[in-house]
């Protein structure tokens, strides 16, 4: 889906980031009020759960050097696997 025919989300799609966001962060473990990460822009299901700093931190943030991602060996999928492990042990 390209941005400009971004349709708004649907309430089950809220319902789902709303869910993603009590989580704790997937890569660093911190806190429990994350963002949702979308893996793909307007795919709100493939939504991981990151604290601030992994997600939008300059130095360790997924939009800046991905240092924290370095060390913890994870991408992405790494990140969405421990979203949905969570979702579905709760």
């Amino acid at each position: 889906m390209h941005s400009k025919n971004k349709k708004a989300m649907t309430a089950a799609e809220r319902a789902h980031v709303e869910r993603v966001k009590s989580l704790p962060c997937s890569v660093c473990d911190q806190g429990h009020e994350s963002e949702a990460h979308e893996m793909k822009q307007g795919q709100w299901y493939t939504s991981a759960a990151l604290c601030s700093d992994c997600h939008r931190g300059p130095i360790n943030g997924w939009h800046g050097q991905k240092r924290m991602w370095a060390v913890m060996k994870m991408d992405e999928l790494d990140a969405l696997a421990v979203t949905l492990e969570r979702l579905f042990e709760g």
